[in-house]
């Protein structure tokens, strides 16, 4: 990846007022023309939102992009729809007890509403906010609730697959135990015993680390530092660790991007979150220092993963670096991505959601006490670098019928879930509500900085 070490956020100033406009204008014609009968929103067939039945992951991403779009252009009616959307629409979410994606589905909903509560943005209503608070402390007791112990002592979450199964994807569903904890709310177990639901995200953060992320380390033949593996299997009898798995990428041996880029941003949004909570809450689990550490470690492996080996030179990766066609596009890494290729696709959502990992790397490791505040301007520029690409064509939608915000986002390659439009050979040219939604959340990040506003973290709830 070739990073632009001269951008700044103000010079993408233009490009977020544009997409901001835009943005408006695709939540109100989902609004209007979806059918929610038909079931979350999750990904776009020649530009039209459709469904997918797999699990419910995406409503809290509908409903939390005009929670955003408010608040980086504080369109009421937006908030107003998106308030009671959430009270009439995500209760089920919050008791959900088959998936593993509560930090998607309600902290971008309930989540973002406290949030602005909290900072002033909308007024500090008592009924509001305990209904908020209530619906945020059950999602993160519920999300939690899905445990599975393994050999070691530690444990995870696991996926929607099953107990045997932890997702990369997760890590980022740790936003439920940590709002949760920091409203002060426990899980709570046979016979009254009291979980921390900071040890379970800290337990799972581990398990992550563990396993889930290649260190280099000589693991096996593959281990290759900062390499992912979207699936971690474990036997169920004895809690062993027994391979790595794919469900989304080629092979359990290759890097499915979108899992790489969960796994940036979620250890980068942990380590702000580890900041904000006191010493003492760590001191069981090995002191702030160790647990730092290890989320850390798992961070800057993956960030510089996906800078030096992931990605195009303008920062987009194609959907898996394994790709079996993907050699039939020659030096592509020295190159910009061509979206619309014959071989392989690109994941432009992967794009979106890694930008918000290397910024918020490089902001934690530039505000860090005892570090040197140049040591995350690498993550900083790689981060601005590559959402300054996806705020502009050919990677913004900026048609007025296509429902979707960011084009040529994959959804689930190996099953051909994914729409080919005619004349193509591969999935190109549409949307998903995932990556919609994470292209404004890093947008909101330099828009809020331009406009001197607040540092948007998903846990200022209290």
């Amino acid at each position: 990846m070739r990073i632009d070490e001269t951008l700044q956020p103000a010079d993408l100033r233009a490009k977020l007022a544009r997409l901001w406009e835009l943005s408006g204008q695709k939540i109100r014609l989902i609004a209007r023309e979806y059918d929610e009968r038909k079931g979350s929103p999750v990904f776009t067939v020649g530009g039209k939102y459709t469904t997918r039945g797999w699990t419910e992951w995406t409503q809290g991403f509908q409903y939390g992009a005009a929670i955003l779009q408010f608040d980086a252009t504080s369109e009421a009616d937006l908030l107003e729809a998106a308030r009671r959307d959430t009270r009439e629409k995500m209760a089920p979410h919050v008791t959900h007890v088959g998936v593993h994606d509560h930090g998607f589905n309600n902290v971008s909903t309930y989540g973002n509403l406290l949030r602005l509560m909290r900072e002033g943005r909308i007024a500090d209503d008592p009924h509001e906010r305990d209904f908020l608070e209530m619906a945020l402390k059950c999602s993160g007791a519920v999300q939690a609730r899905r445990w599975t112990r393994i050999a070691d002592g530690e444990g995870y979450i696991y996926s929607f697959n099953g107990p045997h199964s932890l997702f990369a994807d997760t890590i980022r569903s740790l936003r439920s135990l940590a709002v949760a904890h920091r409203l002060g709310h426990p899980l709570m177990e046979e016979n009254d015993r009291r979980v921390s639901l900071l040890d379970r995200l800290l337990g799972h953060a581990r398990t992550t680390a563990n396993f889930n992320v290649y260190h280099g380390e000589g693991r096996d033949a593959y281990d290759e530092r900062g390499r992912v593996a979207h699936e971690s299997i474990f036997n169920l009898n004895d809690g062993q660790y027994r391979c790595p798995n794919s469900q989304q990428g080629w092979s359990p041996f290759s890097t499915w991007t979108r899992g790489l880029a969960w796994i940036m941003c979620g250890y980068a949004e942990e380590l702000e979150f580890l900041a904000a909570i006191p010493d003492a809450d760590l001191e069981p689990h090995g002191g702030r220092t160790k647990v730092e550490a290890f989320m850390l470690r798992a961070a800057t492996a993956t960030c510089d993963f996906y800078v030096d080996r992931a990605t195009a030179a303008d920062g987009i990766p194609y959907w898996d670096t394994g790709a079996p066609e993907l050699h039939r596009l020659g030096d592509w890494r020295a190159r910009p991505a061509d979206p619309r290729n014959e071989f392989e696709p690109v994941d432009s959502s992967a794009a979106a959601i890694a930008a918000q990992g290397l910024l918020r790397l490089g902001q934690f490791l530039a505000t860090r006490a005892g570090t040197d505040p140049a040591s995350g301007r690498r993550y900083w520029q790689a981060g601005l670098t590559v959402l300054r690409t996806l705020l502009d064509e050919p990677y913004l939608s900026t048609s007025p019928g296509h429902q979707g915000l960011l084009l040529h986002s994959i959804y689930h390659r190996p099953r051909g879930w994914d729409h080919v439009p005619a004349g193509q050979t591969i999935p190109c040219g549409e949307s998903s509500m995932w990556g919609d939604y994470h292209l404004r959340e890093a947008a909101l990040m330099i828009h809020r900085m331009i406009e001197g506003k607040p540092y948007p973290t998903f846990f200022n709830i209290n």
